[in-house]
């Protein structure tokens, strides 16, 4: 039995209800057991959880100008900023190692093509270069935290 066989057994388990499949051919055994806690504890909330964590990202810039008159004056101000997204899922690093320095701060000013971050993603560090050129405003992730495709991460003032 070869890897793409047992991979194909993987996803018949994962795709169905079936709790347990062994398969024994010329003297090799394989059990798959399906975790019914796990696929039904990961099914929903993670589901649930990615959404919600981009909302209130990205709803301060949203939500006051749909809502009280004392936050419009902030909305104007968010508007004229540019925002360097995630291009992938990982987790987002603002140094390089523990002890280095951060590659930006708010107040730093950044070019094209600077790296503004690193996002680990399956063991690989990826540099994350800035598409905008402009004074750093707020930095919208904390540290070593996961981050979505597309999020926000910070606020550049051209």
């Amino acid at each position: 039995m070869d890897i793409k066989q047992i991979h194909e057994l993987v996803k018949l388990v994962n795709k169905s209800n079936i709790g347990e499949l062994s398969v024994e051919k010329d003297g090799f055994k394989i059990t798959i057991k399906q975790k019914k806690e796990a696929s039904q504890h990961f099914a929903a909330p993670m589901i649930q959880q990615a959404p919600q964590s981009q909302q209130p990202m990205s709803l301060p810039s949203v939500a006051p100008e749909k809502t009280g008159e004392s936050k419009t004056t902030e909305s104007p101000k968010t508007e004229n900023y540019l925002t360097i997204k995630s291009p992938m899922i990982g987790t987002f690093y603002r140094q390089q190692g523990p002890g280095k320095p951060l590659f930006v701060s708010v107040g730093d000013e950044v070019e094209v093509g600077q790296v503004v971050c690193i996002i680990e993603a399956m063991k690989l560090f990826n540099e994350i270069e800035s598409e905008v050129a402009g004074k750093i405003v707020k930095v919208l992730v904390e540290d070593a935290s996961p981050v979505e495709f597309d999020q926000p991460l910070f606020l550049v003032e051209p």
